[in-house]
């Protein structure tokens, strides 16, 4: 862990949901607090729940995430869930070692099955992040698209980087262009969406090329307009891509922003898409239309 820069932010996440009718039952999987990790301390949490919750419990989901699960068996009408953190971050120095890892070949070589290689450690634990997953799919438009960043014997994390840098100059940033359920080859067509939809495109461009990426999703501090105070609940949500290498290992990358992860970037949960790690998710019975409102804040102490 470089210590030399080191950054604290107290993050407040508001969720909101009004129901039109009474929900009578109610089963949540929260994904809201930051990972530990060498780069990265979560050194306070409290977690604001209302209606008080029938059942609560906390855990780690199968990607070593933290998570919380509730279980609501009363009636209610609004469901509102606001977690506080306060998160030490500290820099992250990988980016002047790209040129070092291996040719982006070789990595593709060395993911391939061979029935006589044993696999272990963090190699074995990332090639599931090869694969298909619900939100991305592997298609040659995708590989296609990012073939020109990957030429012969490229370092890959060089090539990485190109291709980040090459979705934030022909994309356009546009909350109105997609929604969740939007596919990725229209996203690759219109060139529009936001930082979940390009952190998807980067991946699905990754492993369709046979390289293991995986989605991380968390918070990124961002400035306002000089002469500008901060605005309470302005911020939102951020995701960006993390792609595995050998000698460096996971390194994280964002399209959305052309940058390298690091002292402004907060962590919270990774998985293989977003399905894997949204913030809120579950199911209920009764309750028709709902209304959600989402507040985050971050700021720095």
């Amino acid at each position: 862990m470089n210590t030399s820069r080191r950054a604290r932010y107290r993050i407040t996440h508001e969720t909101r949901y009004r129901y039109a009718a009474n929900v009578t039952l109610s089963q949540q999987l929260l994904h809201l607090q930051p990972r530990d990790m060498p780069y990265q301390t979560c050194i306070a949490k409290k977690l604001t729940i209302s209606p008080e919750p029938s059942y609560s419990t906390s855990s780690q989901d199968s990607f070593g995430n933290p998570c919380t699960r509730l279980e609501f068996n009363q009636p209610h009408r609004e469901l509102v869930v606001i977690a506080e953190m306060d998160v030490d971050v500290f820099t992250r120095d990988v980016a002047t070692r790209f040129e070092t890892s291996p040719a982006w070949e070789e990595m593709v070589s060395a993911c391939l099955y061979r029935g006589h290689v044993a696999l272990t450690g963090d190699f074995l634990e990332a090639l599931p992040f090869r694969f298909e997953s619900p939100f991305v799919h592997l298609k040659h438009q995708f590989s296609d698209y990012a073939q020109d960043c990957f030429f012969k014997d490229r370092p890959l994390l060089v090539a990485i980087q190109a291709l980040m840098s090459k979705i934030y100059h022909e994309f356009t940033f546009d909350p109105e262009a997609t929604h969740i359920g939007t596919p990725l080859l229209e996203v690759l067509e219109k060139k529009r969406g936001v930082c979940q939809d390009f952190a998807h495109l980067m991946l699905a461009c990754l492993r369709s090329l046979g390289l293991p990426a995986r989605y991380v999703s968390g918070y990124l501090l961002t400035n306002p307009p000089e002469g500008q105070a901060r605005l309470i609940g302005a911020d939102a949500s951020h995701a960006w891509v993390s792609a595995y290498c050998p000698n460096l290992g996971w390194v994280d990358f964002d399209p959305t922003n052309n940058v390298i992860p690091s002292i402004e970037h907060i962590t919270v949960s990774w998985g293989r898409d977003f399905s894997d790690v949204s913030p809120l998710r579950g199911v209920i019975l009764g309750g028709g239309r709902h209304d959600l409102t989402v507040r985050v804040t971050v700021m720095p102490i």
